[in-house]
């Protein structure tokens, strides 16, 4: 496999494999041994779709030092996690909704880490086995809200706030990969997923020995430092080394 994407047209939700824009359709379970069809389908009515239905969204914070330093919080000892709403999953393409337009409302540029096996207390050196792929994601958060609550989950998961894919990247090595957002075509986050302060196979491991992961979860890897506010009208792009870029607009 490689980029692998999940498709509408009509009634008819189907995954893909996706090869120079065009779209082989997939037989068999996904998180199994699947093939694709040899010739293309037609593209005409085809629309994307978030890459996964997953069970549950975990997002991770503060695993970029300069990130930290900028919010002015303390590297943490071990990874930070949370859940985020699946409900709040959009697609590439989508509008980000914000709520409160008075809130201070960020972007947040993240690497996506897609399950393709239940996961149970794996260690760091097997983690990739459970590992389905990567996608592009941005974790959009309610600023005025994180600080009132004291907690992340409902400044994080209002509908639109977690726009994922547009596919999921199979053949990929996460270790040092270009992290990059722009907003209305300006640069505003830009770093490496080198500088995580937990890689994407200690993140697994850990999480995993907290509870279960299933195929298809996905696990957001934090964000580099430069997050900033939103407004409508604006254009997003998360731009990952090796993913298709995500991009979004605000109202």
């Amino acid at each position: 496999m490689a980029a692998i994407g999940r498709f509408q047209r009509g009634e008819e939700v189907f995954y893909a494999k996706v090869v120079e824009g065009e779209l082989y359709r997939m037989q068999g379970d996904l998180f199994g041994s699947p093939s694709f069809e040899r010739k293309p389908t037609p593209m005409k009515g085809v629309r994307t779709l978030v890459p996964v239905t997953p069970s549950k969204v975990i997002a991770v914070g503060l695993n970029y030092a300069d990130h930290a330093r900028e919010t002015g919080k303390s590297v943490p000892r071990e990874p930070l996690f949370w859940f985020k709403a699946p409900s709040s999953l959009l697609p590439d393409g989508g509008k980000i909704e914000i709520p409160f337009p008075e809130h201070r409302t960020d972007y947040e540029a993240e690497l996506a880490i897609i399950i393709g096996r239940r996961a149970r207390n794996v260690t760091p050196s097997a983690a990739s086995r459970y590992i389905l792929g990567y996608t592009a994601a941005q974790d959009i958060t309610d600023r005025t809200l994180q600080a009132s609550d004291g907690q992340w989950g409902r400044c994080k998961s209002f509908d639109t706030f977690t726009p994922l894919g547009p596919y999921i990247e199979t053949k990929l090595d996460p270790q040092d990969l270009t992290i990059q957002l722009f907003q209305n075509g300006q640069l505003r986050q830009n770093s490496h997923t080198s500088q995580m302060i937990f890689n994407c196979f200690q993140l697994v491991s850990f999480i995993s020995t907290h509870l279960t992961l299933l195929p298809g979860d996905v696990i957001l890897t934090g964000t580099p430092a430069g997050i900033g506010p939103i407004q409508s009208g604006d254009r997003l792009e998360v731009r990952i080394q090796g993913l298709a870029p995500l991009i979004n607009t605000v109202k």
